[in-house]
């Protein structure tokens, strides 16, 4: 997995008001190793054994010596009685609400091996490796299953996933969907040993400033941590590339924090004040010149993506069932030879195909179709048009579409459908 086993993966670059960043998700890339194990850090407990003291041949100085340290440790206990309570805060107080409901994730897969005479590689012994941790949280328990909730990319091109609980009991988990362009996907375990619930909260109720705690599993074994900061922004949006061809594909609206969101924190809650998961945690800005600028994935906004893939297992948008590029990308000399488009025509999007029997065939769209509003509302690029259908558009609504065929302004008015348009299963 390559000689740094505890960097990140650098998955968005973005450019927007004139500043850029790296947007980096906060999952641990794996194998774990060069943690420190049980009996290294049991160690400095044992430094006891060689710290006794030296004995005497006075016994009287010895009974008098042993009366003295049972004094001093009943004087001890005591002290530790009144004195010794711990803080406690609404912190405190909010992160017992859900610290035993967040849990690790771990992504095994099986290795490859490729062949000495080059070819396709094949499977090793198959056994699986852990090669990604992040975090998640149990939402829901119900007749013997538990829920949860975690990253996208958590669980991406996992053979199979593990959950460890809060006690450090580990149990396999069902992936039951993702959702790549929300960043969401939701588990299913066995709820046996599922003692506490986390309870969401109203994302759209906060506001700047107030506290923002962040619970997770940085680095896959610090299990249970806990970073405190405030909420910097509730109406902040970033670029996602879901393809990766480094071109914004969705504009994913996303809480700012500066609660530090560290390897493995993915897919861990934000939780307000009261406990109450306000966000799931996805990524940060990496850069060494920029400090505290966290996300996470509003509640409000992720609840009903968490609830579509629980229930069927992805998620479906309004589509117009075509494939399409942006008229900016496509060289002008070529518009002019195959698409007579006029000259004040800078922005929209070319159709390339039409699906059969989709919204767009039946309302007659055509390939080498430039569309340049739906509804009145001007689409410049492909970003334009899937925030527009899936911010403002349901199944089964009718929208007027303004688009160009042989230089000409034409309108088609076209019944959305929908369909499952992302997912990694």
């Amino acid at each position: 997995m390559g000689e740094d086993n505890s960097r990140i993966e650098a998955t968005k670059q973005w450019s927007r008001k004139g500043i850029t960043g790296i947007l980096m998700s906060a999952m641990l890339i794996m194998p774990l190793t060069g943690c420190v194990s049980d009996d290294q850090t049991s160690s400095e407990g044992d430094s006891s054994n060689n710290s006794t003291a030296e004995s005497s041949n006075d016994n009287s100085s010895e009974d008098s010596s042993n009366k003295n340290s049972s004094a001093e440790a009943n004087n001890k206990e005591e002290t530790s009685e009144t004195e010794n309570t711990g803080v406690t805060t609404d912190v405190t107080e909010a992160v017992k609400e859900v610290r035993d409901a967040v849990v690790s994730v771990i992504n095994k897969r099986t290795p490859q091996q490729g062949s000495i005479f080059g070819g396709d590689s094949s499977e090793s012994d198959g056994q699986q490796q852990a090669v990604g941790a992040g975090s998640g949280f149990i939402y829901k328990k119900e007749n013997g299953k538990a829920y949860v909730a975690t990253n996208n990319h958590v669980v991406e091109k996992a053979d199979s996933l593990v959950v460890k609980l809060a006690e450090n009991t580990t149990v396999s988990a069902k992936l039951l969907g993702t959702d790549p362009l929300m960043d969401i996907a939701v588990l299913e375990i066995d709820a046996k040993n599922v003692k506490t619930v986390a309870d969401f909260g109203d994302s759209s109720k906060l506001n700047v400033g107030e506290p923002a705690i962040a619970v997770g599993n940085p680095l896959g074994f610090l299990e249970g941590t806990v970073t405190t900061g405030v909420i910097s922004n509730v109406n902040e949006s970033i670029p996602v590339d879901i393809n990766g061809d480094k071109t914004p594909d969705w504009e994913a609206q996303v809480l700012q924090t500066d609660a530090s969101i560290n390897p493995g924190n993915s897919g861990g809650p934000l939780i307000n004040i009261n406990g109450e998961v306000v966000g799931i945690n996805s990524s940060k800005i990496a850069r060494t010149t920029v400090e505290g600028i966290g996300f996470s994935i509003p509640a409000d906004v992720a609840q009903p993506i968490i609830e579509q893939l629980e229930s069927e297992g992805e998620v479906k948008r309004p589509y117009l069932g075509v494939s399409i590029l942006n008229l900016s990308d496509i060289p002008r000399e070529m518009l002019e030879k195959e698409i007579n488009l006029p000259e004040d025509v800078k922005q929209g999007i070319v159709i390339r195909s039409v699906e059969p029997d989709s919204p767009a065939e039946n309302a007659g769209l055509q390939a080498k179709d430039i569309i340049v509003s739906i509804e009145e509302t001007e689409i410049k690029n492909s970003l334009d048009l899937r925030e527009y259908l899936y911010n403002k558009t349901e199944a089964g609504e009718e929208v007027k579409v303004t688009y160009y065929r042989d230089g000409e302004k034409q309108n088609t008015n076209l019944t959305l459908d929908q369909k499952a348009l992302f997912s990694n299963q």
